[in-house]
């Protein structure tokens, strides 16, 4: 049996500051039979759910959560309701074409609106404010990167609602250091990912749905008669057994290579006062970000902090997915320093709050919605840290298999399954190496060296 850990120990602000009694409900004692039943109670379990009882009120269904429902990345993200894809448009075109890619972009950008239309709906009040999508330029050396993501853009005819920015234009938006240009989405916004969340499950529980927590998932059974089996009881499905559980779905035999698990950290300040604000800019409150290698994601809370997120923990041997390990080997210094480099006058700024989790990367970097109906098992995972619209999008596309619905024309990420990674350890080897070269690419972008010789190399085998 897993062990259960506190919200406390996760240090989450989104899951301190939801609102809500993280009390783990009641847990699976016995056995029962429900519609559809569905492993995971974060945003991919909860979409799916919803948008089944949207469709069909009738139906039974039944969610099995390990701990509680936010306890994975649904409530350790960056707060971000973004419309970007996890591939990008200029990767996206390569693989798929300016007509698929297209259709992907602009339901990213309509699911903004429907989660923030869904929210008003249900009453649940997560901080929702579409502000839009900011990328900056930070170096001379990132410029061509943000040239090619406006120029993708253009070319799927998505100009409207795009913006380059030149130097000025960016750093009177944002007064960061070394603002080179930038590009500004009006889609997207940030929201309260664990009001969200718990509103979620909330929202189906009021439709009819059944949430157990605590309860570990053991087996999963496929055939006529679906089983998640349970140390507390065994719940069969008539219709369908549906897997949403993303990074965690590896603890399963069938999933081990599908995905990996891979760390993200995050460190939030206290509230800053207004004159610091003005220091800083960022009135418009857009999500933000910069274009490294490691990863960088900033946002404006609805009580003035600001929340900086980047690299995590190292990937560990076999997918291992500690949670002692992640809080212990986080980089929350290197988050600290990032601030400071990006605003000086945030040298002694108190941090209330740091976290780190754990998301799910498929070896193309491409999500997977699929449903078995011989088998009766379906799945959606995937998201690769842009789980909070992506995962609706996958859940209303999983919803739909199981009711017959045709999938649509555009939608590559219907498929049976993700190609699966190496084997260690030749998967920890590459993994390991590509994280440090990002690293060592950063750190000499900053330092005004030279990229290292093995650049093109990590950039190679980093790239979807």
């Amino acid at each position: 049996m897993t062990a259960a850990v506190s919200p406390a120990d996760i240090g989450s602000y989104w899951l301190a500051s939801c609102g809500d009694d993280l009390t783990p409900r009641a847990a699976l004692t016995g056995d029962e039979s429900v519609d559809i039943a569905i492993l995971g109670g974060g945003f991919s379990g909860l979409w799916t759910a919803w948008f089944l009882l949207q469709s069909n009120p009738g139906l039974s269904i039944a969610i099995v959560e390990r701990q509680f429902c936010g306890f994975g990345a649904s409530g350790r993200n960056g707060g971000w309701c973004s419309p970007r894809f996890p591939i990008n448009p200029s990767a996206l075109i390569r693989r798929f074409g300016v007509a698929t890619t297209r259709a992907i972009l602009l339901a990213q950008q309509a699911m903004v609106d429907e989660v923030g239309r869904i929210c008003a709906e249900e009453g649940i009040d997560a901080h929702f404010n579409p502000a839009g999508v900011l990328t900056l330029a930070r170096s001379a050396a990132q410029l061509p990167a943000l040239q090619k993501s406006f120029a993708a853009y253009g070319k799927l005819g998505m100009e409207d609602g795009c913006e380059l920015l030149d130097a000025a234009q960016a750093a009177a938006l944002v007064h960061a250091t070394h603002v080179h240009g930038g590009m500004r989405l009006d889609a997207g916004g940030t929201i309260h990912p664990g009001r969200l969340v718990r509103g979620l499950a909330r929202a189906v529980e009021r439709r009819g749905a059944r949430i157990y927590e605590g309860t570990d998932v053991l087996r999963v059974e496929d055939g006529a008669r679906p089983a998640l089996v349970t140390a507390g009881g065994t719940i069969r499905a008539r219709r369908a057994i549906l897997l949403a559980g993303e990074a965690y779905l590896t603890g399963l035999p069938d999933y081990r290579r599908r995905l990996i698990p891979m760390a993200s950290t995050i460190m939030l300040t206290a509230p800053l006062s207004a004159g610091q604000w003005d220091k800083i800019g960022w009135a418009g409150g857009e999500c933000l970000s910069s274009y490294v290698n490691t990863t960088n994601y900033l946002t404006r809370t609805a009580d003035g902090r600001i929340l900086f997120g980047s690299r995590g923990a190292p990937y560990r041997y076999g997918s291992d997915m500690s949670e002692v390990a992640l809080r212990e080997n986080a980089n929350f210094d290197w988050i600290r320093d990032r601030l400071v480099e990006w605003w000086p006058v945030l040298a002694d700024v108190d941090f209330t709050h740091r976290w780190a989790g754990y998301l799910g990367i498929s070896r193309d970097w491409l999500p997977t919605v699929h449903f078995d109906p011989a088998r009766r098992i379906g799945h959606s995972y995937g998201y690769t840290g842009h789980g909070v619209i992506t995962s609706a999008i996958c859940a209303r596309a999983l919803a739909g298999l199981v009711l017959g619905q045709k999938p649509g024309a555009n939608a590559p990420y219907i498929r049976a399954q993700a190609p699966n990674w190496e084997g260690e350890p030749l998967r920890w080897a590459g993994i390991r190496y590509v994280q440090n070269a990002f690293l060592r690419m950063d750190l000499a972008e900053t330092a005004g060296r030279r990229p290292p010789l093995d650049a093109g190399l990590a950039q190679y085998l980093g790239e979807p």
